[in-house]
């Protein structure tokens, strides 16, 4: 984990310098107005159907991530790309085949019930808890400097008789295609968090303890077609007291903390540098 809080540093400090630019982005709007805003908030916690791509998103060159803003909350899913660049506000999430076929990414990934890729929950000691019912559910989004953002604050969730707020944020990074994901507790008490990466039963899998890297297919679902996806998570081992498969997903359950972090990245066999699963082992292997 040292050398890729020192690459974070070090490399988008480069990037940045070299190239002049910030090569992320982020996307928040209602489907209304289609108006890109800064901030969204809501007290049901739930407007999947009225916000734009369902939740706030972000975007390196090689890939996009959006929280959910529903009872799913910070399940995070994954937008992968054919080549490098950003798209996200031209694509929002869901080109059409033919801008697909022309060269844009899509969804490729399926995230269903579980916490996707890096999503966040709580645990009680048995079980996942959602962040959810909430008092009050608020995104907000930010592009600056050498990365962009995404935060979700999810207020007054009911966790082991009291109520607590959470936050999480993603942010990406100028010159990485890992993003960071972390969880902030605002309780008196730790809590226990539980993160992870989902999957199927015709991908291959690949664990270790402070690492889960999967490839394969995804059930299709949006995109123009079935491209084989590879995705990672790589977690501070130290942070965390077991793991948990249930079936669709693994598990690692944090020690009681008021705080985690987790690095995810994900890749598709159309990308010409990591488009196998023995090149994107070894660059996860890296992390």
């Amino acid at each position: 984990m040292k050398s890729i809080l020192f690459s974070t540093v070090f490399l988008s400090f480069i990037c940045f310098s070299a190239m002049g630019q910030n090569q992320t982005d982020a996307s928040l709007f209602m489907r209304s107005d289609s108006l890109q805003t800064n901030m969204i908030q809501d007290e049901s916690g739930d407007i999947y159907r009225a916000i734009g791509h369902h939740g706030p998103a972000v975007e390196n060159e090689w890939l996009a991530l959006r929280l959910y803003f529903n009872n799913r909350a910070t399940s995070i899913d994954a937008y992968n790309k054919q080549k490098k660049g950003l798209e996200l506000k031209k694509a929002l999430w869901y080109p059409t085949e033919k801008e697909q076929k022309k060269g844009l990414g899509a969804d490729y990934y399926k995230v269903g019930s579980t916490v996707g890729l890096g999503g966040v929950r709580l645990w009680d000691g048995e079980k996942e808890v959602m962040l959810a019912p909430v008092s009050n559910r608020i995104v907000q989004v930010k592009k600056e400097g050498n990365f962009s953002q995404m935060e979700m604050i999810s207020k007054d969730v009911p966790y082991k008789g009291k109520k607590i707020d959470v936050m999480v944020r993603v942010t990406a990074y100028s010159g990485l295609r890992e993003m960071r994901v972390e969880a902030f507790a605002f309780s008196e008490e730790d809590v226990q968090f539980v993160t992870g990466i989902n999957y199927f039963d015709s991908q291959k899998v690949l664990k270790e303890e402070d690492r889960i890297i999967t490839w394969g297919l995804h059930p299709e679902d949006v995109a123009a077609e079935s491209v084989q996806v590879g995705a990672a998570i790589v977690i501070n081992h130290d942070d965390f007291e077991k793991t948990v498969d249930d079936g669709k997903q693994h598990l690692f359950v944090s020690k009681p903390c008021k705080y985690i972090s987790s690095w995810v990245t994900s890749t598709i066999e159309k990308d010409k540098k990591l488009g196998t699963l023995e090149k994107f082992k070894a660059y996860v292997s890296e992390l």
